[in-house]
């Protein structure tokens, strides 16, 4: 909660000034939400990837052109198709005292025993949806899967989030399970009989 990224004004519209901004490191950007007015801004490429990178939906704090420091979600980063640049990024206003719906990111941790027994591990999903207020949002949950044996499968029903949390994904959707190998053998083909 208490990472702190700074938002500037972007004064400049025009396509040139964006592609030098873009070239200069400096990312176009826009902050909307509840009760606020769109502001157009733009960020730093390599500061904004160094925060969200280990929470890509982490409440920053973002501190505008006039030392406001309002928190901030990254809503949507829009990606160049071809060589994978960051191109565009929408910020959303936080409003801390409502909750909010949002993404938290399942790690799976351990080996499972039905995997060292030959299994396969197949994972479903990796994040559920969940609403609850602004500051109890976790980044991650970790699951630890050393338990699951061959054929055993772990639904959200089975996620223990702390009071305050709702998961909104469906209870019975299977996040990860251990699956048997099915190894086809082949039958020699039979050769017909000589008359």
């Amino acid at each position: 909660m208490s990472k702190f990224i700074l938002l500037n004004n972007r004064t400049e519209e025009t396509q040139s000034n964006l592609n030098v901004a873009r070239k200069q490191g400096r990312i176009p950007a826009v902050l909307y939400g509840i009760g606020k007015d769109t502001l157009s801004l733009e960020v730093g490429e390599k500061e904004l990837l160094n925060v969200i990178k280990t929470n890509p939906r982490a409440i920053l704090q973002g501190k505008l052109s006039d030392d406001t420091v309002v928190p901030v979600v990254v809503q949507h980063i829009q990606k160049d198709s071809i060589s994978g640049k960051v191109q565009h990024i929408d910020f959303q206003h936080v409003n801390m005292s409502i909750s909010m719906d949002s993404k938290v990111t399942i790690h799976f941790a351990g080996e499972a025993a039905g995997v060292k027994a030959g299994g396969v591990l197949q994972v479903e999903i990796y994040e559920v949806e969940v609403r609850c207020m602004p500051g109890d949002l976790p980044s991650t949950m970790e699951v630890d899967i050393s338990g699951l044996e061959i054929g055993d499968q772990l639904a959200v029903s089975d996620l223990i989030f702390q009071k305050g949390i709702e998961v909104l994904t469906d209870p019975s959707t299977v996040m990860i399970q251990i699956k048997t190998v099915h190894e086809e053998v082949e039958e020699p083909a039979e050769t017909p009989a000589q008359v």
